[in-house]
């Protein structure tokens, strides 16, 4: 069952840049870079596509359904692969005649790494907190609108002129900047368990903040275990410990990489607020929150919502920052609705 809401909540009285930083820690990465060694893949016997999205990125990716089906393109949040798109969500979706496309953001999973571009978090976050936004420019070596550029071009190198695009978390803030920078080439905007950029509204509550600050162990078996912790912004009515866990041993062993952690999460902080860029857009947009999410609060998805003109809004009880097994029927019949196969070319 979802419930459908107007937008325009009340929204929490604000958190200063390093609280906005504190929010999004995760998998390890607390008070400077971790260096724990990637894991070495195990999918070797299981290569996916790679296509070279510019000189110097390239991107793994895997599609479902048949190429001349509307494409949808899923992006995926913070530190997290491809595979977060569950393979059974994932051609559901592609059963109700869609071409559903997935893949590794850079600096994550099979796709282009930054090694050359270490970032001391410590320092950044210093600059950051003390205001010299062009001291922490300078450390980032990409920014939002690059991953979003990159979403893009692999479209283009797949010979898809027009996709629907869906994100999730940080991958909701991707693909706000696709539509806003990118909109001749979105047919539709979905953004799911995301927010806006604004300090005032998405935030973590102390209890997932304090999973968010407490580092991952770097060996695989710990890696596995700690997944247990996610429960805290979990779906409450279906816990999957299981699943977190073999979600966990999936990630460690497909491509384990910690490292770009500060950097995504640099291009994420200093993208800033998207709010004035939200107001303009003209991209029909569908706004998915989960009522049980604690890491990013359904206040982002309201003031999304709030303020994309003619924007829907769909919040989801029992769903948290996850997409339980149990609402994948509900989850792809909303994103089927609102990315029709035969939508006006733009």
């Amino acid at each position: 069952m979802v419930v459908a809401e107007p937008g325009g909540a009340a929204r929490p009285k604000g958190a200063d840049a390093a609280g906005q930083i504190a929010c999004t820690l995760r998998d390890g990465v607390v008070g400077g870079e971790n260096t724990a060694p990637a894991a070495a893949s195990r999918w070797d016997d299981h290569p996916v596509p790679v296509a070279r999205v510019s000189s110097d990125v390239q991107l793994a990716y895997e599609t479902f359904g048949r190429p001349r089906d509307p494409a949808v393109l899923l992006v995926m949040g913070f530190g997290a692969q491809l595979i977060a798109w569950p393979e059974g969500l994932c051609r559901m979706l592609a059963a109700q005649g869609r071409q559903v496309i997935r893949y590794d953001n850079r600096d994550c999973g099979l796709s282009t790494k930054w090694e050359h571009h270490p970032v001391d978090l410590t320092a950044f976050i210093g600059a950051v907190s003390g205001g010299d936004i062009p001291a922490a420019r300078k450390m980032i070596p990409y920014t939002l609108s690059d991953m979003a550029a990159d979403g893009i071009n692999l479209l283009t190198a797949l010979g898809i002129e027009h996709a629907h695009v869906v994100g999730a978390s940080m991958g909701g803030m991707i693909a706000q900047r696709m539509a806003i920078e990118h909109p001749s080439r979105i047919r539709t905007l979905t953004s799911m368990m995301s927010s806006t950029g604004e300090p005032e509204v998405g935030q973590s509550t102390p209890e997932a903040q304090q999973v968010l600050f407490t580092p991952r162990p770097a060996d695989r078996d710990g890696y596995i275990a700690a997944a247990d912790r996610e429960l805290v912004w979990a779906s409450r009515r279906y816990p999957d410990v299981e699943g977190l866990r073999r979600s966990a041993a999936a990630s460690y062993d497909r491509a384990h990489y910690p490292a770009g952690i500060p950097r995504q999460l640099g291009a994420m902080v200093l993208d800033g607020s998207r709010a004035g860029d939200l107001a303009q857009l003209r991209v029909p947009t569908l706004v998915v929150h989960g009522l049980d999410d604690t890491l990013i609060d359904p206040s982002g998805g309201r003031r999304t919502a709030e303020l994309i003109p003619g924007a829907k809004l769909m919040l989801v009880p029992d769903m948290g920052h996850d997409r339980p097994t149990p609402l994948w029927p509900d989850l792809v019949t909303a994103i089927a609705q609102h990315t029709p196969p035969l939508s006006p070319a733009r």
